[in-house]
């Protein structure tokens, strides 16, 4: 019997749609498989069913569809039954192969090259075969990977955040692994130190390695084969500097296997940078500190953000993960440039942030009059800004503060409809704003009275992000250098 390499399994799997049930080929070669295991010519077969022998070819080769009654002929001919013509699956893994070579020859790959068909007969090999599929694999891989636009990757995110959704943001077995690995260094409550961190790394069996030649796309990098994590020498300002350490161990905790699409490796960073915030901010101490400040209805992210010694943003993203679940407090969550573009979003609260058609809402620019926009033109950016928003969708109140980082300042705002603000400390302010978007007399039209006197005596020169026409970053892991990084660890790995 023919054994195929599992790889080749996947592929021969993996048919198109339209192919995943009975198609011309795969009853083509079941035909055919028949025929020759009871020594029948395609002649004889040809005489039985009164067809000429073209004819009953085309069938086998797949390129003609038998009516019913031509199957019933063929099967008693053959000797069987219509129903075991009929079955999806290939008659040998020979056939399989055959099939999946001459679905390759007619698909798209081989159509654009312009490649001459090859007609595969008995005296072509398995391995002949196996070859061609390797090949046109790898070609239609490199299509797609060509072919991955903005739009895929936007697609792919909104499929994650209506998964996240569905959850409320809250991932018990993510809580669990993090609470897990804090018991194992015995960490009993309070600010996670660089300490308690380094603990971790020997509990895990790995080495911490500062190197100031880290690769440019990379925060850090591990070797599994030695069991070391390199990590950059020089900290950035913006950055808390146990993190990268955090995020090595979380895709080491969560067994992550190498990205095999977009979406994929989406859900990986969202899995990660999770297990990062549980670990820095453990559920148990969490919860019990924001319970208190909802008793006492003066919930405040810079509260959450003191006691753990962490930034604004991971306190915002820490309570947005256990609000619902845990407080039973609906909530949003949004980090925009200063531009007035999104860059991420989360919402279970009904609020409607900007979207395009695939729904997606990172790129979009928000309304002017949320607090995410409104905060950057406080004069006073050492305190807290609250606001109050009416929307089409209700009244919402945020917290809001600005946070830099080398690509430009950045607003982290959290909000709750109106009926939860009572939780909050800053409920009180006098702050209000009105949004009418996606209407776009709202913010996205000029008044009327500046279009009459400007409109067509302007030309301003727009200031193009270098990212606009910029190609999606492709690879295992998208942006990531894989030939820098090899270069790297074999530099860095420890001689024998």
């Amino acid at each position: 019997m023919v054994t195929v390499d599992p790889a080749f399994r996947s592929f021969l799997s993996a048919a198109p749609p339209e192919e995943a049930g009975l198609d011309a080929l795969t009853l083509g070669r079941r035909i055919r498989e028949l025929r020759t295991n009871r020594r029948m010519t395609l002649d004889a077969l040809a005489a039985a069913i009164d067809r000429a022998p073209s004819q009953v070819s085309m069938i086998e080769n797949g390129k003609r569809e038998p009516r019913l009654s031509m199957l019933r002929t063929i099967a008693t001919a053959l000797g069987t039954t219509v129903d075991d013509l009929l079955k999806t699956d290939a008659p040998s893994e020979r056939a399989a192969l055959e099939i999946a070579v001459e679905r390759a020859q007619r698909g798209p790959v081989f159509t654009a090259l312009g490649l001459p068909h090859i007609r595969v007969g008995r005296g072509t090999s398995d391995e002949t075969l196996q070859t061609l599929l390797s090949l046109h694999n790898e070609i239609l891989r490199l299509h797609r990977e060509r072919a991955a636009t903005p739009e895929e990757a936007r697609r792919a995110n909104v499929e994650l955040r209506a998964t996240m959704r569905a959850r409320d943001n809250y991932f018990p077995e993510l809580e669990a692994q993090a609470q897990r690995l804090l018991a194992a260094v015995g960490h009993t409550g309070g600010p996670v130190s660089h300490q308690v961190v380094a603990d971790m790394a020997t509990h895990l069996g790995y080495s911490l390695h500062y190197v100031g030649d880290l690769p440019n796309s990379t925060r850090s990098v591990t070797d599994k084969r030695n069991r070391r994590i390199y990590l950059p020498t020089e900290q950035s300002a913006s950055r808390d500097s146990r993190s990268p350490i955090l995020q090595a161990f979380a895709t080491l905790l969560c067994e992550h296997e190498e990205p095999g699409n977009y979406a994929e490796f989406l859900s990986q960073r969202v899995e990660t940078n999770y297990l990062t915030a549980a670990i820095l901010l453990p559920e148990k101490d969490t919860v019990k500190l924001l319970t208190e400040a909802k008793n006492l209805r003066r919930i405040s992210m810079e509260d959450l953000r003191d006691a753990f010694a962490v930034s604004y943003e991971t306190a915002a993203h820490r309570f947005t993960n256990l609000a619902t679940a845990r407080l039973d407090v609906p909530v949003h969550f949004m980090k925009v440039h200063e531009s007035g573009t999104m860059i991420k979003a989360y919402e279970n609260d009904s609020v409607r942030f900007p979207s395009d058609a695939l729904g997606a809402v990172e790129g979009s620019t928000v309304c002017r009059n949320w607090t995410a926009r409104t905060v950057f033109h406080v004069a006073d950016r050492f305190s807290p800004w609250y606001q109050y928003t009416d929307t089409p969708s209700g009244t919402f109140w945020c917290t809001s503060r600005i946070e830099k980082a080398k690509e430009g300042d950045y607003s982290v705002s959290v909000g709750v409809p109106f009926t939860h603000v009572k939780w909050f400390r800053g409920r009180e302010t006098n702050n209000r704003a009105v949004s009418t978007c996606p209407d776009e007399s709202c913010c996205r039209r000029a008044p009327e009275d500046l279009s009459e006197r400007w409109s067509g005596q302007s030309w301003p020169a727009a200031r193009t992000p270098t990212s606009l026409l910029a190609a999606l970053p492709t690879g295992t892991f998208p942006g990531v250098d894989q030939t820098e990084v090899f270069q790297f660890l074999e530099s860095h790995a420890p001689v024998r």
